[in-house]
């Protein structure tokens, strides 16, 4: 295949990752929150720079459409903020499946995101990253957290 259609390949599966999100705006105005052709490009280079930065690769698609439809309901998150919190989301998300060693599913660390996110992070990100994560995460490496999949539910050992 030649350099060309490699990367006309590559231009197309970007502009799908990025109408895949904007389609997003569907569902999460109603929650007073939506993301311009602008923004989600922003978000597209934030994400490219995240997974450089994390030294991961993402098969199969973005986790941009999950991590918005996770966090578009949030207290802490409306307009005015909507982008910066998602950029800062998304780069917790990359920096803690590292942390976690992959132990974890997308589902299962985005769900716990949002849970303390939302309780005692008061919608903090630098709390989320720099305590519960960290906490978390080194509890889960050290082998001192079971984890219930499909329950939502972490115990401590």
């Amino acid at each position: 295949m030649d350099d060309n259609k490699i990367w006309s390949l590559i231009q197309i599966q970007q502009k799908n990752e990025i109408q895949k999100v904007i389609e997003c705006n569907e569902y999460t105005k109603k929650y007073g929150v939506i993301l311009s052709e602008k923004d989600v490009i922003e978000l597209y280079h934030s994400r490219k720079d995240a997974l450089i930065e994390q030294e991961r690769i993402e098969l199969g698609g973005s986790i941009l459409p999950k991590l918005i439809f996770q966090f578009c309901d949030s207290a802490y998150i409306y307009q005015d903020n909507y982008l910066e919190m998602l950029e800062g989301l998304q780069d917790i998300f990359y920096l803690y499946k590292n942390e976690s060693l992959d132990e974890l599913t997308d589902d299962e660390l985005l769900e716990y995101m949002k849970e303390h996110f939302e309780e005692e992070c008061q919608g903090s990100l630098d709390y989320l990253a720099d305590t519960c994560l960290e906490d978390y995460c080194r509890n889960l490496r050290e082998g001192n957290l079971r984890i219930h999949i499909n329950r939502g539910e972490y115990e401590d050992d």
